[in-house]
């Protein structure tokens, strides 16, 4: 079978990973022409989360369930009529995933996201099963948590990140995808 390994690019690159874009809207249209170009069979795509209650620092999660939910849908004083969910091969084990191109940095927001059944957050997740979703493509996101999503996010996202990093390409040897 042939995968595509994807990544956000940036500080977060991979050697065996072709890089998409940062965000929702680079990485929908990175990963469109990668998908015309290398015509893959399956997807994966790699990256570091926030966690929003529960977990654990430098644990590598498995979603195929990840949603675009933004802060303002917990204010109830927006609406969109856009698709905000895309839920593929769902399994017990794999956990739901908020993507937004903000990162999180409020505990009661982050506990807000939690209560409506969300885990954690990653900017390009929905956009790289939305764009599986429509080509038909098999997707996977692994995601290593390098910080909850509290006022630190960003001081631990930094701390950790480089052994995020670490623990995603030993997550893959061991699994034999690369």
């Amino acid at each position: 079978m042939k995968t595509l390994i994807v990544c956000a690019g940036e500080n977060e690159n991979f050697a065996f990973a072709k890089n998409i874009g940062i965000g929702l809207v680079n990485a929908s249209i990175g990963l469109t022409k990668l998908v015309l170009e290398k015509r893959p069979e399956n997807l994966i795509f790699i990256g570091t989360c926030g966690l929003y209650e529960k977990g654990s620092l430098l644990e590598i999660y498995e979603s195929k369930h990840c949603f675009n939910i933004e802060a303002s849908k917990i204010a109830h004083k927006f609406y969109s009529p856009l698709q905000n969910e895309i839920n593929l091969d769902v399994s017990y084990e794999t956990k739901k995933c908020n993507s937004s191109n903000y990162i999180c940095t409020d505990k009661n927001l982050a506990k807000s996201f939690a209560n409506l059944g969300l885990e954690l957050e990653n900017m390009e997740s929905f956009a790289v099963l939305s764009v599986a979703a429509h080509f038909k493509i098999p997707a996977t996101c692994f995601l290593c948590a390098s910080n909850f999503c509290d006022e630190n996010a960003h001081q631990n996202f930094v701390k950790n990140h480089t052994q995020a990093k670490k623990n995603l390409e030993h997550f893959l040897q061991e699994k034999n995808l690369i």
